[in-house]
């Protein structure tokens, strides 16, 4: 066989079932190879929005995602995607085809050093010149994304590789250099012993869970030993999901826009226990004053990222799902009732909500508030980055992991409409909304042409405010309300620009704008029963901001409460 053969072949071995792939000249071999295969090929319009397409779909399933693109360009315009896989610890294989060997450093028409240009934003990268190399090369990328902490691959293959012949023999197994990583893996019984020990002599415990104990398949454990233990959860916006937020425990999620009762709980705690957790700066603002009374535990199954950000008083580095099966062992320690009612008592005073428009006008959270009800909770939300994201993640009561996807350590605007693609392919069956901003949505706009091809009944629904809102709200308030370019809107157009709608329909695809509050519901249920692709462009006031708000590098004493509600 080729070696374009060869990579497909190994690619159906792994259990591969689609791909997003866009083709050029240096990948055409892999491409001809696809049509003989089992492999369903998804078209992006876009190498972005194929990469973002392929972590929507290993976001939603769990599974690793595979994309691909040609030398040159076609790879360069990965980055993006594989850099939010990387921050958000997404499982991808990235395969980009190159030049022939021989053109190789000699600056060839759509050469570029892809291997370089992605070392600080992969998990690890191999340049793959000779065909033999192809089968272990593979079984170590999908075993290296899968396992440990999860993250890109890129496999780079020069043209001639792809289109030379070879006999090489499918590998069995991951390199034993690689599987002796996890052999090795630390016991928890001696860290589950001691952490169970501080946990019974705290006070005001409190768990900070991230996504690494979805990545990590822990969520039922870590509800299992919350409730056993009657601990409060707070999650980052990575770990959403993780436990259900209709617990009484919930405390939703911390951070810059996250809820005030949960930046007191970690503020005030004596133990906070973090779980796949970077404690990154959107999370602790002045990290000297975050938790400045608790013993920091820290477990994690990277060890680079303890003490990087936040000191521990406790290391663990392993496993969390295997730690919090160990804890779940121990007998209960006792509740601390007094602890719990002060959380009570500031979720009461401190609530996630707004103030309501005047007359007709709609705000973000009314819709967001509208869709949970309209869905019962029970659709998987994909959003673009910005105010839609914060307001989604506020506003929509999660109970599921993998229900909210999101670009969270990179914020990449144009990740909505490419991811919520992904996911829904991830699981066709499942309602799947997309919630994106009219800034965020126009970055990968042409993803549309991808929607409709695959026949896809993804919702999508904007939030349109004619401005890059997030932004538009931090100069109203740093900057003197003296606006940079943040403002989308074209006055000389005579209404909203641009028609999403007008848009949606050179695609073939049906949509509807909301003006009013009184539309709200019914043109959110019209959508939710559509039975193809919907848009709804619901226009939203300018002058909603994302409250409670920590200013950077402040702490929780600091919080800009709404200032409607006081």
């Amino acid at each position: 066989m080729t070696g374009a053969e060869c990579v497909i072949r190994c690619l159906e071995r792994e259990g591969v079932e689609l791909i997003f792939a866009y083709p050029g000249a240096s990948s055409m071999e892999l491409h001809q190879a696809l049509i003989d295969s089992t492999i369903r090929v998804v078209l992006p319009r876009h190498e972005q929005g194929g990469c973002f397409a392929a972590g929507g779909y290993a976001r939603r399933s769990g599974r690793v995602g595979v994309c691909m693109a040609t030398s040159g360009p076609g790879a360069t315009n990965l980055v993006t995607g594989i850099t939010d896989a990387c921050a958000d610890s997404i499982p991808l294989v990235v395969i980009t085809a190159q030049v022939d060997q021989r053109l190789i450093g000699k600056n060839a028409f759509q050469e570029t050093d892809i291997i370089g240009m992605t070392r600080p934003c992969v998990k690890h990268s191999y340049l793959v010149l000779s065909a033999e190399e192809i089968p272990q090369t593979v079984k170590d990328a999908f075993y290296l994304a899968s396992h440990g902490r999860k993250g890109p691959i890129v496999i780079d293959i020069s043209r001639d590789v792809l289109r030379g012949k070879c006999t090489a023999s499918f590998a069995e197994a991951p390199s034993p250099r690689l599987t002796a990583v996890e052999a090795a893996a630390p016991s928890m019984e001696e860290p589950a012993a001691r952490l169970h020990e501080l946990l019974c002599r705290s006070h005001r415990p409190c768990i900070f869970a991230g996504g690494g104990v979805i990545h990590g398949e822990a969520c039922e454990e870590l509800t299992r030993f919350a409730r056993a233990n009657r601990l409060p959860v707070a999650t980052s916006l990575m770990g959403v999901g993780a436990f259900p937020e209709t617990d009484p425990l919930s405390l939703k999620w911390l951070g810059m826009h996250g809820s005030h009762y949960a930046n007191r709980a970690v503020n005030e705690c004596d133990l906070l226990i973090g779980l796949g957790v970077r404690f990154s700066d959107r999370v602790t603002g002045d990290i000297q004053s975050f938790a400045p009374h608790a013993i920091i535990v820290h477990a994690d199954i990277d060890p680079s990222e303890i003490n990087k950000n936040k000191p521990a008083d406790m290391a663990i580095v392993g496993d969390v799902r295997q730690l919090l099966r160990r804890l779940n062992e121990f007998p209960p320690c006792p509740p601390r009732e007094a602890w719990l009612a002060q959380l009570e008592e500031w979720k009461r005073k401190y609530p996630l909500s707004y103030g309501k428009p005047e007359g007709q006008e709609i705000s973000g959270p009314d819709v967001i508030e509208a869709l949970y009800r309209l869905t019962g909770g029970e659709a998987t939300l994909v959003t673009g980055v910005g105010q839609n994201q914060m307001w989604t993640a506020q506003g929509y009561t999660f109970t599921h992991p993998r229900q909210l996807l999101t670009s969270g350590g990179l914020g990449a605007m144009g990740f909505g409409l490419p991811a919520a693609i992904g996911a829904l392919l991830a699981e066709p069956n499942r309602l799947t909304v997309l919630v994106d901003g009219d800034g965020s949505f126009q970055m990968n706009i042409q993803e549309l042409a991808t929607l409709y091809a695959e026949q896809l009944p993804l919702k999508m629904l904007i939030l349109d405010n004619q401005q890059l809102g997030l932004v538009a709200q931090w100069e109203n308030r740093y900057y003197r309300m003296r606006h940079g370019n943040t403002d989308l809107a074209v006055p000389s157009a005579g209404r909203p620009y641009p028609d999403f709608c007008r848009i949606a329909s050179g695609y073939l695809i049906s949509g509807q704008e909301v003006t009013t509050i009184n539309e709200l519901d019914s043109a959110i249920q019209a959508m939710l029963t559509a039975s193809g692709p919907y848009l709804l462009d619901v226009h939203i006031r300018k002058t909603e901001y994302v409250y409670p708000a920590i200013p950077p590098g402040k702490t929780c004493n600091e919080t800009i409460l709404n200032p409607i509600l006081g």
